[in-house]
């Protein structure tokens, strides 16, 4: 029997009912721990949980210049042989990749930047409103109760009057071109590799692939809303091999 690898990390990860990662920005992290194939073992903590946790293992909460609404998030790692926590994808990224050089993997571009700026604004309204009230459907009840109190309570209403068919169907149709410019961005390199930047895949390509794949966890329809636009099922396709390990 071959000996297993020892964890150097372990991965906080957001639990669901179908037991594989379905955070967005748990995805970016996961997809750098698969894509460095640094051995890494996940705790998953329901939402509720999240918070004693981390604060329990002695992390700092959020800034509250951050933006974060919650004091405490995931994704969080430690770094087993030094014992370090660290909270919040950016600062994960930037440890992993000063820690783990090999293979490198460019954190920020100019172009980089204005992808996941105009994803962030011009996608994700639409994008948000699809995913987020379906989110309920793969938590387990205690998480569920957890998670309707306070977004019915952000929102002013209750989860499933956001899926209203028609009106989501005009607010994809909405950013329709948007997501088609944003598409062609993600292209622009196409002639040189699969990836954002060309031949390498960059912290970008595992912005968009973490968030597609996150929609495919929770409901198929809305990932195929996306990847039917240019640009978002080249970057997907091309990150598969960094997503064998989801759990």
């Amino acid at each position: 029997m071959a000996d297993q690898i020892e964890p150097e990390i372990v991965l906080y990860d957001l639990a669901c009912t179908k037991n594989v990662c379905f955070s967005p920005v748990v995805w970016r992290i996961r997809l750098m721990l698969n894509y460095k194939r640094i051995p890494y073992r996940t705790i998953f903590l329901e939402f509720p949980d999240i918070e004693p946790t981390l604060k329990g293992l002695g992390l700092a909460p959020h800034d509250s210049g951050s933006g974060s609404k919650h004091k405490y998030t995931v994704p969080a790692i430690q770094h087993v042989s030094t014992n370090t926590y660290i909270m919040d994808s950016p600062a994960i990224a930037e440890f992993l990749e000063s820690t783990y050089p090999d293979p490198p993997l460019l954190l920020t571009s100019e172009l980089g930047r204005e992808i996941e700026t105009k994803a962030r604004s011009a996608v994700g309204p639409a994008f948000g409103a699809s995913v987020m009230p379906r989110e309920i459907y793969i938590l387990s009840p205690q998480a569920q109760e957890y998670f309707r109190s306070t977004r019915e309570a952000s929102l002013g209403r209750r989860l499933e009057d956001l899926l209203d068919p028609k009106k989501e169907g005009q607010a994809w149709a909405a950013v329709a071109d948007k997501m088609r410019a944003v598409g062609e961005l993600m292209l622009t390199h196409k002639v040189n590799g699969p990836f954002v930047l060309g031949a390498q895949p960059s912290y970008t390509d595992f912005f968009i692939a973490g968030s597609l794949q996150s929609a495919r966890v929770v409901d198929e329809v809305v990932f195929q809303r996306c990847i039917k636009y240019p640009g978002y099922h080249n970057i997907y396709e091309a990150c598969l091999p960094y997503m064998q390990k989801k759990d």
